[in-house]
């Protein structure tokens, strides 16, 4: 885009959405911050919520028995302190007598007994009911192997809750803080529960913002919420979320004064936004990958799957293709995980396993007897529709003509039709991402101990080590079988990473105490604006 048309493109927003103008003041005390929201949120049901941005609505509106703090370490919520039984699986959180709902009403355990009991019902049909799994005999009720009260979780009284746990759960205090585990006000749910987290009239929280307006497809409006039992710590007193999928929108809004902060400018802009000083990155807990079908030829010989994985050059990927502050792959399990034990980051402590290494790819698909890539059955990429995937695709598939002599074609399939292949393992290899649900690196390596993996793999020896890893509350213990696990997973050659996701975005200097986090939200509680 050229400077003329940017600032022309400018003066047509200003002149089509003039109702954003001027969000710079409010009817309360402070400055108003003004956060463009990339999509309209479906729905604000904590139990129903599955995108990214309804999760970041979510967060400031809601909060669980913990939080995560700028570090993603779980932190004292609704629940002021805890107690886990010496075996690990039994959870008494303690409620703080002045947690309240935005409506002044006390926030009880019964909220969040029913909250999870109602994310767990089949009738719901959550999408993330799978998280709670870990408390006992929650999945089989989803399954309706079991009944309500049959679940591990009970509210001893108003303030004190009883977690019970199928095994231990080493991190079940950061899945707490998940929003399938927010607490929902019991009342406003049974008097309208179709539409009660569609309508800002209706939607009552308990986290540090209330939402005091929702003009759907356009805007969201929020003010402190003064019940909060941390308000003091709150220091914005309106937020103003204009709503617009187009990047380019978004960015545009940033740059004419509209707004503060935004997530996902354009590829094409971030040099100058850098050079501006507007461009950030944060960490984002994802990565990028190919994935092989292990049960299906050439790929069912280790041998190959390796030497297609050492022809790939990740950093020109990145470089050239790819861009947008992404890193290179050469593992599994994300950057952006502590190890609670020493401190270091999991991804640091592990280094890397995937390398980049022309010969010795060319050596040993010649070993698996197709030298220089003769008599190699035909190899297709698989990749869902969209111009990044299909740019990454060819620039893997000129890179396997050049190093190895094979020519990959390339297949390209709607979302809908794309996901069903992988799952039936109707693919050779094929494109695939992951982002992490919860701070911990068990959210990547159960991935591939479940039998239903896109992969089709199944090592006992793998599996023996996540469940190590999954039973035990000795996080040193944990870390080491899972860096363990890791190791074997590409001593396998199961995946080909390619880069982990960050976050780019964009913010004016003055706005100061946002955390981001890597799984991709920000928390906008400390958040304060510096003019």
């Amino acid at each position: 885009m050229t400077y003329k048309k940017f600032w022309v493109l400018l003066l047509m927003i200003a002149l089509l959405v003039p109702s954003l103008a001027g969000c710079g003041k409010s009817t309360n005390k402070g400055p108003v911050f003004r956060y463009a929201l990339e999509a309209e949120p479906a729905t604000l049901d904590p139990a129903k919520s599955t995108a990214i941005p309804e999760s970041l609505v979510e967060l400031q509106l809601f909060e669980g028995l913990t939080r995560l703090d700028a570090q993603d370490q779980p932190v004292p919520g609704a629940a002021e302190k805890w107690e886990i039984s010496p075996d690990g699986l039994k959870y008494t959180f303690f409620l703080r007598p002045n947690a309240k709902w935005s409506n002044g009403e006390p926030v009880t355990a019964q909220d969040f007994e029913f909250a999870w009991k109602r994310a767990l019902n089949p009738d719901t049909a959550s999408e993330n009911a799978y998280m709670l799994f870990p408390v006992k005999n929650a999945q089989a009720y989803n399954e309706k192997k079991a009944t309500a009260d049959q679940v591990g979780v009970k509210a001893l009284n108003d303030t004190t809750l009883e977690v019970t746990l199928e095994k231990p759960t080493a991190y079940f205090l950061s899945l707490a803080a998940f929003h399938a585990f927010y607490p929902v006000h019991r009342q406003t749910v049974a008097a309208n529960p179709e539409k009660w987290a569609t309508d800002a009239q209706t939607l009552i929280g308990n986290g540090p913002f209330k939402l005091t307006a929702w003009a759907h497809s356009s805007k969201l409006e929020f003010a402190k919420n003064e019940h909060y039992w941390d308000a003091a710590a709150v220091r914005l007193t309106n937020m103003d979320w204009p709503i617009s999928d187009s990047q380019t929108t978004r960015l545009a809004l940033v740059e004419n004064g509209q707004v503060d902060m935004m997530v996902e400018p354009p590829v094409v802009e971030h040099d100058r936004l850098t050079q501006a000083g507007l461009l950030k990155v944060s960490p984002y807990l994802g990565i990028y990958y190919y994935v092989f079908n292990t049960k299906q030829a050439p790929f069912d010989n280790p041998q190959v799957r390796k030497a297609f994985s050492l022809a790939l050059n990740r950093a020109a990927l990145v470089q050239n293709v790819i861009k947008g502050g992404k890193q290179p792959a050469y593992a599994w399990v994300a950057p952006g995980l502590k190890n609670p034990v020493s401190g270091k980051d999991f991804r640091e402590e592990g280094g890397n396993y995937a390398t980049e290494d022309t010969a010795l790819a060319k050596k040993l698909l010649a070993d698996a007897g197709y030298p220089g890539g003769a008599g190699l059955p035909p190899v297709t990429i698989l990749y869902n529709t969209g111009e990044m995937h299909k740019s990454i695709a060819e620039a893997v598939q000129e890179m396997w003509k050049q190093n190895l002599g094979v020519t990959a074609a390339l297949t390209n399939q709607e979302s809908k039709v794309f996901l069903e292949s992988r799952s039936q393992g109707q693919f050779q290899i094929a494109r695939a991402s992951w982002v992490g649900d919860y701070a911990d690196p068990m959210t990547f390596m159960d991935v591939f101990k479940d039998p239903n993996n896109d992969a089709q793999y199944s090592n006992p020896a793998y599996n023996s080590l996540i469940e190590q890893a999954q039973a035990s509350n000795d996080q040193n213990h944990r870390m080491q079988v899972m860096h363990a696990a890791e190791k074997q997973l590409f001593e396998d050659a199961v995946i080909i990473p390619i880069y982990y996701t960050t976050q780019p975005y964009v913010s004016k200097p003055y706005v100061k105490g946002v955390s981001w986090s890597v799984l991709g939200l920000a928390d906008f509680k400390n958040a304060v604006l510096e003019k």
